[in-house]
């Protein structure tokens, strides 16, 4: 561990250096994130999972720092030229962008103008011009430089050649770099412009054909928007603040008088901006605007894809699982309350009036040979309609109808997992059986697909896509293991994310349980293949055994602690069971009296708070929801209509809402509430149930404008009264998401092929 580093890392983040010090520790000793924050409170004084990750994140961008310094010290001892002062600067450097800068005037160079003016001898001229001697004639030294003898063969050559020297020099000046930066970074304008012959063909980015707007103030989307427009020859991208302030900057820190020799000078100042200094200051910026962007938008994913993972679970019951189809039919599966699949056929329940009278009979029967608890209707093609045709059929009322968001199941259903699991099936009968066990517990299993496939981001294909996953994957495991995973019918998928475990371990635990039987402790998992001291201390506290030998190993309290716990039961006169069963006993327990050198107070609470609610779920308890009676189509929408819906998708611009009719409606940040909104996470989250009002429909384009304003104030009267300047924002900030912004539940199952209501959104406006 770096000590500069760590003090670092405390004063920046306003945290004790002790608490930095043994949380880099414990990470350089290979703890996960969720572990340490779970487990480890005493030595990190309670840091959670997002400050022990912000450490964790920090620390590398550090050691990157550090191996680029590393890299040009190195560089420039090869090349003789580091000196003491030159090595401290180095040393102090806080940013790659200023190491850069410093290694700048000594980083090796391809032929450029001015190293050829240098083999022409000019240095010494250039030396004295950049002087600005009142008393020198640069016209008549120049001469003297023009003997032809090293291909100087004018005057006017040779101070040509010099200019171009003094402009190296001005751009290779790291205070001049430094402030040019600081007024790139606060007042460059980000300009675009279609490109000529596009005008039709890239209509989807209309708002950036003539745009002009500070870079630093421009959200994510518009940023990742306008990148992908010039990835895509659409638009042409320039970024530069006013050149006069940036020239006048330059000419403050080089010109020293009005001297024939500053002329020169300053012809060199400009130069050096144009040709040097603004194309390198636009790439860093470009990138730097990208980095932001990138960050921003990866956070709104992760924070989407968090709350669909802990959306709450249905619960183990009997469920039947529809994939509606028109003309192909209904695939449908009936399943255990573990997800086993027990049966499937095909339905054909909008075919005509025959084969659906056949259809409901088929329904109703298996609904009796299962002992259905629960009727799970993916929200794709012909969703509504199905679920329409399944509530005509008289069900008993305690069975509940509910439609599930499908969004990756056409990639779960051809990916590999879905294979080994049901090998003698084809990609329909997958899809309902993950349509179903999305209703029994979504995080068991959505941590099957890829994250990013699961289609809750924002420009989710432009940003950095190694930072992507690594967020997404951080956020999977952070919801595996809040959540906890019973050992004896995990999926290897799942067992994958639990702390300390990994792919090859979960298969090897999986392989356990099948050669052996399920496990009947916590301890049984010694016994496992390759799963050693640390990884057993990292996963074991995240594993439950329920039913098994030991009442603790059903709970979140760690191994190392159960003498702890034993030593409560011994001091009270009980069992362990009596102590998570009877409150009134575990209110006698000081914990106090309990303190060790590794125990705080922090760790036993936790403890306590495990006996009351053993392996309590964190979720929330499932509630019923269902759409608008009536409601399955564009059509059967007007202006003003309030309706039910589910958050699908929260973005910078607001937040987009499955009302049930195969359009998510689009609440544009100005419409989710009644007070100024700056970030639409701060009212919605995904799969949050809202009530909303009809702004206005568009049948065209398919698209769908929302509010959430209490009363609908904003749509009482009519799309007439919503106001042109929010209907332009509303208008703009839709297109601003193409294409994967205006995915609805039902497209987003399609991504991984053609997707007709992204090319719908691509029409001339």
């Amino acid at each position: 561990m770096n000590q500069d580093h760590l003090d670092s890392i405390s004063r920046e983040m306003g945290l004790q250096p002790c608490q930095v010090r043994a949380t880099a520790a414990l990470l350089e000793e290979g703890a996960t994130v969720p572990f340490i924050a779970r487990y480890r409170k005493e030595a990190t004084g309670t840091l959670d999972e997002t400050l022990v990750s912000a450490i964790r994140d920090r620390m590398a961008q550090l050691d990157v720092l550090d191996k680029r310094r590393g890299a040009v010290l190195k560089s420039l001892r090869e090349q003789q030229k580091l000196s003491d002062q030159l090595e401290e600067r180095l040393l102090g450097a806080a940013t790659l962008a200023e190491i850069e800068d410093i290694y700048l005037p000594f980083r090796p160079k391809r032929r450029t103008r001015a190293a050829i003016a240098r083999q022409k001898g000019l240095e010494k001229l250039a030396l004295v011009l950049f002087e600005q001697d009142q008393g020198i004639d640069p016209a008549e030294l120049a001469q003297s430089f023009a003997s032809g003898e090293k291909g100087v063969a004018s005057a006017e050559e040779a101070l040509s050649g010099a200019r171009d020297i003094i402009a190296e020099w001005v751009n290779e000046n790291a205070q001049c770099r430094l402030k040019l930066r600081e007024l790139f970074f606060t007042k460059a304008m980000l300009r675009s412009r279609v490109c000529s012959g596009k005008e039709a063909e890239g209509i989807q980015y209309r708002d950036y054909y003539d745009k002009e707007e500070p870079v630093a103030a421009m959200p994510s989307h518009r940023i990742l928007a306008v990148r992908r427009g010039e990835r895509e020859g659409f638009l042409a991208i320039r970024i530069e603040p006013a050149e006069k302030e940036a020239v006048d900057i330059l000419e403050g820190l080089f010109l020293k008088n009005s001297s024939p020799s500053s002329v020169h000078v300053r012809m060199a100042v400009r130069d050096s901006y144009k040709r040097l200094i603004l194309p390198s200051l636009q790439t860093e910026i470009e990138n730097e605007s990208k980095l932001r962007a990138d960050k921003e938008a990866i956070q709104v994913f992760a924070e989407n894809l968090r709350n669909l993972l802990m959306a709450p679970p249905l619960g183990f019951k009997k469920v039947m699982a529809l994939d509606p189809g028109f003309r192909t039919g209904c695939k449908l599966v009936c399943l255990d309350p573990q997800g086993k699949l027990l049966h499937t056929e095909i339905i054909y329940p909008h075919t005509g009036a025959e084969s659906a009278k056949k259809a409901g009979g088929r329904v109703r029967a298996l609904v009796r040979e299962f002992a259905t608890q629960a009727i799970a209707i993916g929200n794709g093609t012909a969703g509504r309609e199905t679920e329409s045709f399944i509530r005509n059929l008289g069900l008993p009322q305690q069975i509940q109808v509910i439609m599930v968001d499908e969004s990756g199941a056409s990639i779960y259903s051809a990916s590999n997992v879905a294979r080994e699991e049901f090998p003698d099936f084809d990609l329909t009968v997958r899809g309902a059986v993950s349509i179903g066990r999305r209703l029994i517990d979504p995080l068991a299993e959505l941590v099957k697909i890829e994250p990013k496939s699961i289609g809750v981001g924002q420009y989710q294909h432009d940003v950095d896509q190694a930072e992507l996953k690594k967020s997404l994957d951080d956020v999977v495991a952070s919801c595996v293991n809040a959540v906890g995973v019973e050992v004896n019918s995990a999926s290897p998928q799942l067992l994958a994310y639990v702390s300390g475990l990994g792919p090859q371990l979960a298969a090897n635990i999986v392989a356990h349980r099948e050669n052996n039987g399920p496990f009947g402790r916590r301890e049984e998992l010694k016994k496992v293949s390759r799963l050693g001291p640390r990884a057993f201390e990292q996963s074991a506290g995240f594993l439950r055994i329920r039913g098994g030998q030991n009442p603790l190993d059903a709970s979140g309290v760690h191994p190392e602690s159960y003498a702890i716990v034993e030593k409560m039961a011994g001091d009270l006169g009980c069992s362990v069971a009596d102590l998570i069963g009877e409150s009134s006993v575990r209110e006698k327990i000081d914990p106090a009296r309990y303190i060790t050198a590794k125990t705080g107070i922090p760790t036993l609470v936790d403890i306590l708070s495990e006996l009351a609610k053993p392996g309590r779920d964190p979720r929330k308890s499932f509630e019923y929801f269902a759409f608008g009676a009536g409601v399955e189509k564009l059509t059967d929408l007007h202006a003003g209509m309030k309706l039910p819906g589910i958050v699908t998708n929260v973005t910078a611009f607001g937040a987009f809402v499955d009302i049930g009719v195969h359009r998510d409606g689009l609440v544009h940040v100005s419409e989710l509430s009644d007070r100024f909104v700056k970030d639409p996470a701060q009212v919605v989250v995904v799969h949050q149930k809202v009530w909303v009002t009809i702004l206005e429909v568009d049948l065209e384009r398919g698209r769908v404008s929302l509010s959430m304003k209490s009363g609908g104030a904003a749509a009482s009267g009519g799309a007439g009264e919503t106001g042109q300047g929010s209907r332009a924002l509303i208008k703009e900030d839709f297109c601003r998401s193409l294409p994967q912004g205006a995915k609805t539940a039902a497209s987003r199952r399609k991504e991984s092929f053609n997707n007709p209501f992204e090319k719908a959104f691509k029409k001339q406006d």
